[in-house]
């Protein structure tokens, strides 16, 4: 890939994506073999005004190494170093750029419950501090080939041959090319996912109701009071930033505990390095109380146990199939990328930011309202081509809001 197309992208996640103002720190996280978009993305955030950059580097294939020679109990500490460096991130709140590239299959063979038990573990001791940051500080995912990544997608590429084809099509997905100024084409597409959203808050929706023939009939209630919300995002403090890119699609945090019938997943879900594909959630009562997967059963059976509100729903996001990342007909074997390509759910944490005046209320406040709250935050698709979702308004009306996979209103 030409450096100077990968400098555009770096730019992209920084002036756009997180948005960095002059004077903020800027915190990068990447796996090592990506040290050189890493690089161009430090100097461009040195660039913007950036006061310090930090990088945490991360190698997969030395965390499956933790994961099959530590015992639970290391894996499940937090050493004191760790919370001292998130206590600072709480103080400083520096922007956050994630750089994923991860092999969707890198801890395959690791020990599902040792996995599991120490995420959720350190999960619980970590989740305070992201708590004190939640909707404080500007973040983003975006994503760059790796070798086992790219090959998962173009199996029957040649690896050179693979990257460049995932490079592209990442590229095209972010809305990257030679010749455009993709900041402009970001302005432009939030400004067409806020006009679906008003549309969408306009009709003061109780619930919706989603019907396909591969078996999903699932219905959602939804919060009087939280809103939908699409593309990019506002702080209190005004600084707009894109946490997602790519993004496609237009959310809301449903009414936790109120759901009913069964989802089917559309596309395979990558989660914590191993595969989870061909599966179904069914919730009763609001909670996830049976799940079938042809693979990954194990996997899926602990993740909706991690914590009480890991059964429940935080997240409903439409998203149309006739949309960029869903028509390039690749499968990416990545959310950030999968999710976009199809109308998905999240099984645990919701979005505190979806409900009206968010900041003025407390944790507890925004919970009896109905924002589920969990140390997980896991999308699965569910949308295609036959989905159809119909959406009942507080007053009674019904509403035709997807029709055969895409948008109706």
């Amino acid at each position: 890939m030409k450096k100077s197309i990968m400098r555009k992208y770096a730019k992209l996640a920084v002036r756009s994506g997180v948005n960095l103002q002059k004077g903020q720190g800027c915190v990068i996280s990447a796996q090592v073999d990506q040290h050189e978009f890493a690089e161009m993305v430090a100097e461009e955030a040195y660039r913007a005004g950036a006061k310090w950059v930090m990088i945490n580097w991360a190698d997969q294939a030395v965390t499956k190494l933790h994961y099959r020679h530590q015992t639970l109990t290391q894996l499940s500490r937090v050493e004191e170093w760790e919370k001292a460096k998130m206590q600072y991130m709480v103080d400083t709140l520096p922007a956050m750029i994630h750089i994923d590239s991860s092999d969707p299959d890198g801890l395959k063979g690791v020990n599902i419950g040792k996995l599991q038990k120490s995420s959720a573990a350190r999960g619980t001791i970590m989740k305070p501090f992201s708590k004190k940051m939640d909707n404080k500080y500007q973040w983003t995912i975006i994503a760059v080939p790796s070798k086992k990544w790219a090959k998962k997608v173009f199996p029957e590429d040649r690896t050179s041959v693979a990257v460049e084809k995932l490079w592209n099509a990442i590229l095209q997905a972010v809305r990257i090319t030679e010749d455009n100024d993709p900041v402009a084409q970001w302005e432009k597409h939030n400004k067409t996912l806020a006009e679906k959203c008003k549309k969408l808050n306009d009709l003061q929706l109780d619930y919706l109701h989603y019907e396909s023939k591969s078996g999903t009939d699932f219905k959602c209630w939804l919060i009087p009071e939280a809103r939908w919300h699409g593309g990019g995002d506002t702080l209190p403090n005004g600084i707009f930033y894109n946490p997602n890119m790519p993004t496609e699609e237009v959310f809301t945090s449903p009414m936790k505990g109120k759901c009913e019938g069964t989802l089917v997943a559309s596309l395979p879900l990558s989660y914590q390095g191993n595969l989870i594909d061909k599966f179904s959630v069914t919730f009763k009562d609001g909670k996830a109380v049976s799940v079938k997967a042809e693979q990954g059963q194990e996997l899926l059976e602990h993740m909706i146990k991690m914590d009480e509100g890991a059964c429940m729903l935080g997240e409903l996001a439409l998203v149309p199939d006739d949309s960029p990342i869903s028509n390039s007909g690749t499968l990416f074997y990545n959310t950030l990328f999968d999710e976009n390509a199809a109308c998905h759910v999240a099984l645990g944490m919701g979005f505190n930011e979806t409900i009206e005046g968010f900041a003025d209320k407390t944790d507890e406040e925004l919970k009896e309202m109905g924002i589920n709250d969990s140390i997980i935050h896991v999308d699965f698709m569910v949308g295609s081509k036959e989905l159809n979702i119909t959406g009942y308004t507080r007053d009674g009306k019904k509403v035709q809001i997807f029709k055969n996979g895409n948008w109706a209103i």
